[in-house]
């Protein structure tokens, strides 16, 4: 079958046929908050929240074609930009979005960075031009950096912030998306330790910190719970097994944080609000919860020659725990793919139906490693442990030509201070990259320190700690694959901008290494090599001094003179 057709059809039909009357909470998945209050309470929405199936990150656009278009089928819902971009014509011009910015938390090394409750499609300059600024209100009556007439960057009004010189105000039709959003991650991760506290504090509560709670909570309550909000959190449900609690209870933030504080949070009060409805079902009917029926596995593309994997989540309700689940991969009726398909590296696997009972339910690995160019897709079957018939879920995976990278290339630093630079780079082609590399390396007494720096969605990366001699290399990687390095860029002290100076200042080829010349005493003076590596430091420098220095080629700064020079030694 045509799958990309068979993903419109189902957003299509999510968009159409759901309402808050009509689609159901899960029995029990919400049990842990009743008789709550405040800090428990929000730990029992974060232990009903956290497990959830983990996607690749490759495969979200495909799951945007569930959770983010437009009802009629044919159009991106952007909640950046107002632009019209159609789902037939792919992802062309937009990013996939964090709206809780990825470098608060470290990026990928945590499941955040994958998961759909808070990851959007956006326009490319609005995404951009977000970066990793807090949410805010733009004060008005200064500049204004951004505004595309649905998004805008700007200085903050008084209060706001949190020491950022910048905020990202969202249009007014969305800022209690965002807010819920925000107060989803801050209770899925609440354990996370935070990179970046412009709106978060490090602890399980109350984690948003003051200023944030007040905006956030005005924010929610001037923008309440949208039809978009409620089908969305249902199709990531039918997705990623979780769901977003302050979607289903928009009250929910209020417990936690505003002003019903110190109250229980009384669950059969709420299941039947605005959010949706309990279906009553016979507590001992053994059932999963998560993967539910004709639930899709995406693997998104996969580079020919690797492999790709997501770890599903299985959590139950009342199975039998004196027999086991077994998962199976099978052909469906029109491909024979399932050999592509793997369950913890074989076809077939039993789990405890012990663990699946828990809260947490327990994670599955499945892979996919083609083995030929084009789309392939199979079926899991889960059964026995005390269900009745069986659980069907379909896996699809997209096998690409390996990636033929081209280097990027490396451009000089700009804005180069004592403590900080930028540095920058461009594309040599039109060549599709996921992600940026940047290589960067200090130069430490004597010996060379690299560290990899992941940079999404720019073409530069600011450097805030700054050693005194580094140089930076820069790297595309597309489906996991790298491309060869760029050239090395060395940053100096003597690249510092903004230095006025009368100091004259020369270097000359001399039989034991660089004559100076200057018309005043130079207080520091540093000799690089091409790499970047600081070889040697002079202090007090005068007129006709001379620096010994072997055969080779070197870049020599002087402090309070802007331009280095670049001198060949020949002994």
């Amino acid at each position: 079958m045509n799958y990309k057709y068979f993903i419109t059809g189902l957003a299509l039909c999510l968009t159409f046929e759901l309402s808050a009357a009509e689609r159901s909470i899960p029995q029990n998945y919400y049990n842990g908050l009743d008789g709550k209050t405040t800090s428990a309470l929000k730990t029992a929405a974060h232990n009903a929240i956290s497990p959830h199936t983990k996607h690749s990150y490759s495969s979200l656009w495909t799951y945007f074609e569930y959770t983010d278009v437009y009802p009629g089928g044919t159009q991106w819902w952007d909640m950046y930009s107002n632009d019209i971009r159609y789902v037939s014509n792919g992802n062309t011009g937009m990013n996939k979005e964090h709206s809780f910015p990825k470098s608060w938390w470290g990026g990928t090394k945590n499941e955040a960075y994958s998961d759909l409750n808070h990851l959007y499609p956006s326009e490319i300059q609005a995404n951009s031009a977000k970066s990793n600024h807090p949410l805010g209100e733009v004060d008005r009556t200064k500049s204004v950096n951004f505004n595309n007439g649905c998004s805008m960057v700007g200085y903050p009004v008084s209060g706001q912030g949190g020491g950022a010189k910048y905020v990202f105000e969202p249009d007014d039709r969305y800022k209690g998306d965002l807010a819920r959003a925000y107060f989803y991650v801050v209770t899925c991760y609440q354990d996370y330790s935070w990179e970046t506290t412009y709106m978060v504090q490090n602890g399980t509560y109350p984690t948003l910190n003051s200023w944030s709670v007040e905006m956030l909570l005005r924010w929610s309550r001037e923008d309440p719970v949208s039809q978009k909000e409620i089908d969305r959190n249902e199709a990531v449900y039918t997705h990623q097994g979780n769901r977003n609690p302050f979607i289903d209870f928009p009250e929910l933030a209020e417990y936690i944080w505003g002003n019903k504080m110190g109250e229980k949070f009384v669950l059969a009060e709420h299941m039947g609000g605005g959010s949706g409805t309990v279906t009553p079902e016979p507590e001992e009917e053994a059932k999963l919860i998560s993967p539910s029926q004709n639930f899709v596995l995406e693997f998104g593309e996969v580079a020919y020659g690797q492999e790709g994997s997501a770890q599903l989540l299985i959590k139950g309700e009342n199975l039998d725990e004196s027999s086991s689940l077994r998962l199976a991969v099978y052909d469906n009726s029109s491909t024979d793919d399932a050999a592509l398909f793997t369950i913890d590296g074989g076809y077939t696997q039993t789990v405890s139906t012990t663990v699946a009972n828990t809260a947490a339910g327990l994670s599955v690995r499945i892979d996919y490693k083609p083995t030929s160019i084009g789309e392939h897709e199979s079926r899991l079957v889960i059964s026995r442990g005390g269900l009745t018939g069986s659980i069907g879920i379909a896996l699809h995976g997209t096998c690409v030509e390996f990636p033929e990278l081209t280097a990027p290339r490396a451009l000089p630093a700009t804005d180069i201070t004592e403590t900080s630079y930028t540095a920058n780079w461009e594309l040599v082609t039109d060549e599709e990259v996921d992600y940026f590399i940047v290589n960067r390396t200090k130069y430490i007494a004597g010996s060379a320190e690299t560290e990899q720096i992941e940079v999404h969605d720019e073409m530069s990366y600011t450097v805030t700690d700054f050693c005194g001699s580094e140089s930076y290399t820069v790297q595309s990687v597309r489906l996991g694959v790298y491309s060869p390095e760029s050239q090395s860029i060395s940053v100096m002290p003597g690249g510092i901008t903004k230095v006025e100076t009368d100091i004259h200042f020369g270097v000359n080829p001399h039989a034991d290494g660089i004559l100076i010349t200057t018309s005043d005493v130079i207080p520091v003076l540093k000799v690089c090599d091409m790499s970047g590596r600081n070889i040697l430091t002079a202090t007090d420098v005068k007129d006709n001094d001379v620096i010994e220095l072997r055969n080779g080629i070197y870049i020599v700064s002087a402090s309070g003179v802007a331009k280095p020079i670049k001198v060949i030694v020949r002994n």
